[in-house]
C-alpha cells in the first residue's frame, strides 16, 4: 500500500482547478519547472541560510502545495492535449531534483547523519530512475512502494513539523534515516520485480516464444 494509490480521490478534488488554469493558458510544463524552482530554492535556502527551527514548517506546507502541483501538470497533459516528450524529461528530473533539494536540510538536524540523508537522497533519485526504466522492458511506468515519491514526502513532511514545532529529535531517531535508506531501496527491489514480472506476462500474451 502507498498514499500514491489515493492519487485519483485527489485528482478528482483539483480538476475544476485544472480546467480554470487550461483556461487561463497554463501549461503543464509551466508548472513542472515552476515547482521545481520553488522546491530547490527553500531546499538550499534552508540549508545554507541555516534559518531558525521554526522554519522547517515551511517543508511540510510546500510538500502538500507541490504535491497539488505535480497533479495538476498531470492532469493538464493528459487530459487538456499537453503530453509532450520534453514534458517527459521534465517530469521525471525535476522530481529528483526536487526531492534531493527539499532532504538536504535534514542533514543539519541533530541526530541525523549527513551521510545516511545522503544516502535517502542517492537512493530515492535511483528510484524514481527504476520505475522510469519499466517502459523501456515493456512494463509500464512503476510506481510501487513501500516508499515512493508520495510517501517520502508524507515522512520529511512530518519530520519538517515536528522540527518546527521545537521538539528535539531523541537519540533513538538517529537510526530514522538508515531505516528510511532500506525501505527506498525496497522500493527499488520491488519496483525491478514487478516490472519484470509485468513484462513477462505481456510478453506470454502475446505468444512470444523467449519471455525475459
Amino acid at each position: 500500500m502507498s498514499i500514491y494509490e489515493l492519487k485519483p480521490r485527489f485528482q478528482a478534488l483539483l480538476r475544476p482547478l485544472v480546467r480554470r488554469l487550461h483556461a487561463m493558458g497554463v501549461t503543464a510544463n509551466q508548472v513542472t519547472v515552476a515547482a521545481c524552482v520553488i522546491s530547490v530554492a527553500l531546499g538550499l535556502w534552508l540549508f545554507f541560510a541555516a534559518p531558525s527551527a521554526a522554519a522547517f514548517a515551511l517543508i511540510p506546507l510546500w510538500m502538500f502545495m507541490r504535491m497539488a502541483l505535480n497533479a495538476i501538470d498531470g492532469m493538464l497533459a493528459r487530459e487538456h492535449g499537453q503530453q509532450s516528450a520534453l514534458g517527459a524529461f521534465l517530469n521525471e528530473l525535476t522530481d529528483v531534483l526536487s526531492d534531493a533539494a527539499l532532504y538536504l536540510p535534514f542533514a543539519l538536524v541533530a541526530p541525523f547523519s549527513p551521510f545516511w540523508v545522503g544516502a535517502v537522497i542517492v537512493l530515492a533519485g535511483l528510484s524514481e530512475f527504476t520505475g522510469a526504466l519499466g517502459p523501456t522492458v515493456g512494463a509500464s511506468r512503476r510506481y510501487d512502494g513501500p516508499l515512493g515519491k508520495s510517501d517520502r514526502a508524507f515522512v520529511f513532511g512530518a519530520l519538517g513539523l515536528y522540527v518546527a514545532l521545537g521538539g528535539p529529535l531523541p537519540a533513538w531517531s538517529a537510526g530514522l534515516m538508515p531505516l528510511l535508506a532500506l525501505l527506498v531501496a525496497w522500493t527499488i527491489v520491488n519496483r525491478i520485480r514487478r516490472a519484470l514480472a509485468e513484462a513477462g506476462a505481456a510478453s506470454r500474451s502475446r505468444g512470444d516464444p523467449n519471455p525475459s
